[in-house]
């Protein structure tokens, strides 16, 4: 039996859900692989639905909206390129890949362009396979999702541009490879941590064996673990005591 994708679409209402339909009206063909959901913007598309689109099943997703320059709301294609970009990130960090996430451009008048687009997305993740949802990917994609919904990197989306327009007290910018840096320093971190709240979900788990999963060395294990419990997010489980302390989440 050969393999057929599904696919999760964002479409922008103004310009690819438009183009969408234009594609039907001319009659252009395009494989039924995917299932759309329209919104009005593309920087409407919150990072976080890219995760729960994998974890739901999907195996690719894609994220369509006005051509660079022709945002119904001026900036939000700009906006949904600098998620996207960061939710790649992520993915690749992850081990999960990021080649299953598509942002493309299309307007109301591209109908054959949509279905360009759409075609050529489904051979892609056809020739990719099923996206394997094992119990270590769901962990990861949990941990990436965390990530995404968390205040720091949220932050980090809506601030970053300003922090490289505007002047701080001392009348200096910030550099943009400095922003990149301290964005790359970021989502490594709560990632990581992330990762460790999904490894001791079920089970507390020492930090040698925490370190071991991780691939990581164990002093910075042991220090996302200090930031951790400081945050009251972790403590350690009472039925270890005497033993080597494991680790366990606080509910």
């Amino acid at each position: 039996m050969s393999f057929e994708p599904k696919i999760l679409s964002f479409l922008c209402n103004w310009c690819a859900y438009a183009g969408a339909d234009l594609a039907g009206i001319s009659r252009f063909q395009y494989p039924p692989n995917t299932r759309v959901i329209r919104v009005m913007c593309s920087g409407r598309v919150d990072p976080a639905f890219i995760p729960r689109a994998f974890l739901a099943g999907y195996d690719g997703v894609m994220v369509l909206g006005c051509h660079p320059g022709d945002c119904h709301y001026l900036t939000g294609n700009y906006q949904a390129e600098r998620k996207i970009n960061l939710t790649r990130k992520l993915l690749e960090m992850a081990g999960v890949g990021s080649e299953r996430l598509l942002l493309d451009w299309v307007s109301a008048g591209e109908g054959e362009r949509f279905s360009q687009v759409v075609r050529q997305f489904v051979e892609k993740i056809r020739g990719l396979g099923p996206f394997s949802l094992d119990e270590e990917m769901r962990g990861k994609l949990k941990a990436v999702r965390a990530s995404l919904e968390g205040e720091k990197i949220r932050w980090m989306i809506g601030k970053g541009p300003e922090l490289m327009e505007k002047e701080n007290v001392y009348h200096e910018r910030l550099p943009k490879e400095r922003l990149n840096e301290a964005i790359e320093s970021t989502i490594r971190d709560e990632f990581l941590k992330n990762r460790i709240l999904t490894l001791i979900e079920s089970n507390s788990m020492a930090a040698k064996e925490i370190s071991q999963k991780l691939n990581l060395k164990l002093n910075e294990t042991l220090n996302y673990l200090v930031s951790l419990v400081n945050e009251g997010k972790i403590g350690f489980d009472p039925s270890e005591e005497g033993r080597i302390p494991k680790y366990t989440r606080n509910v």
